[in-house]
């Protein structure tokens, strides 16, 4: 049987993020300003991934992350 130590309990968040840079900005854009507030994040899954466009460019990039972090005590 595992001991306690091994047993993880998460709870999960949504997150949306942005950027104009690129996808793996507006990951990073999430996740950090998550991690202000929130403690203990393990993971994340991309869940949505969409952007905005206007003049025929590519001007906002925007995901939907599922987040998860361990539980104290």
């Amino acid at each position: 049987m595992p001991t306690a130590e091994h047993d993880h309990v998460y709870k999960i968040l949504d997150l949306v993020g942005s950027s104009e840079t690129s996808i793996e900005d507006a990951i990073k854009n999430a996740i950090s300003r998550a991690s202000k507030t929130v403690r203990e994040i393990r993971w994340f899954e991309v869940v949505q991934t969409r952007g905005h466009v206007e003049n025929g460019a590519v001007r906002h990039f925007q995901v939907t992350l599922r987040v998860g972090f361990t539980l104290e005590g």
